[in-house]
């Protein structure tokens, strides 16, 4: 099935808008979801092509309600979801012993919490439809801890273990496939919200020493992973930065 409907939580920016102008040049559906809706409405204008393909639903991923809201709409305009991008994502970063628990607690809500609510809704539709597709962005921080990252690792170490679950569970019952995107240093505005101005500071020597990973690399592994036959389930994508660690 060539043209699919795809949501991409996270689509304001980064990443999330970087695929969805990838997508769109595939002649997909695309429903954008995020919070800044004059963000979206810039984007939709970016995007070329038919304006009927594209739904934006201004969406909070750590409200269940509004999720919901997301998937109806989705349903509503265009009768099925064949792929789920889970992309919105937090890092504010800060050492353990700073105990800034509200940007924990924010961290949990948004890179877990958001992604199961948005799972919670598409699976029903999708075991319907005996196909799918839910990708979730998860970092190279899935795999590695750093000083300062714990916290944000603990949840992309969390979204890589949801993504295996869900493959176990999901894809030979009902034909749902499941991936995890690990991106590595990427230019994207994770790194404006970090609270720490050391570590903020130390980022940006970094992309002064290394060439960082651009969003839209990011998002043609994602249609690369789209773009696959039934019969393949690309089930991780891990990406570097050449010059990079």
């Amino acid at each position: 099935m060539k043209e699919k409907v795809i949501i991409i939580t996270g689509a304001s920016s980064g990443i999330g808008e970087a695929t969805a102008v990838r997508l769109a040049q595939e002649g997909h559906k695309i429903v954008l979801a995020a919070r800044r809706e004059e963000k979206l409405n810039e984007l939709r204008e970016k995007i070329s092509g038919d304006s009927n393909y594209i739904l934006i639903v201004k969406t909070d991923v750590t409200k269940r309600e509004e999720i919901a809201n997301l998937i109806k709409e989705t349903i509503d305009k265009f009768n099925r979801i064949d792929v789920l991008i889970n992309n919105a994502g937090l890092m504010p970063l800060s050492f353990i012993e700073e105990g800034r628990v509200e940007d924990w607690d924010r961290m949990i809500d948004v890179n877990l919490k958001g992604l199961l609510y948005g799972i919670n809704e598409v699976v029903p539709i999708m075991k319907e439809q005996m196909s799918g597709h839910i990708i979730n962005v998860s970092s190279v921080a899935g795999r590695r801890v750093f000083p300062a990252a714990a916290v944000y690792c603990a949840t992309k170490f969390g979204v890589n273990a949801i993504t295996e679950g869900l493959r176990q569970e999901l894809s030979a019952k009902y034909k749902i496939k499941v991936t995890a995107i690990e991106p590595g240093a990427t230019k994207t505005e994770l790194q404006e919200h970090i609270p720490n101005q050391d570590i903020k500071d130390n980022f940006a020597k970094r992309m002064e020493s290394v060439t960082f990973l651009e969003a839209e690399d990011i998002a043609e592994s994602i249609n690369y992973a789209i773009s696959q036959p039934n019969r393949v389930n690309v089930t991780e994508i891990l990406i570097h930065p050449t010059e990079g660690p």
